[in-house]
């Protein structure tokens, strides 16, 4: 399945679970009010979660980006 080759490097996925930790952290601490907000925080938390634990992002393959980096040939042999 090369349509799930893993695009995302370990910067990214620490910065996508330090942004959704946070978020989680306001709204349980009572700083985001109830609301149609509040729902729009909780699915982008759910996303970038999910993206940072599977390593992959399908707006990236969208884009055609990546943030991995490359593997030299001599790493992927051993």
């Amino acid at each position: 399945m090369n349509f799930l080759k893993k695009n995302m490097g370990t910067l990214d996925k620490t910065i996508r679970i330090s942004i959704a930790l946070i978020l989680l952290g306001l709204y349980i601490g009572g700083s985001i009010p109830e609301g149609t907000l509040t729902l729009i925080i909780v699915i982008i938390c759910t996303i970038f979660l999910l993206t940072s634990m599977v390593g992959f992002c399908p707006l990236y393959t969208l884009l055609n980006l990546t943030t991995r980096k490359q593997q030299k040939s001599s790493e992927i042999e051993n």
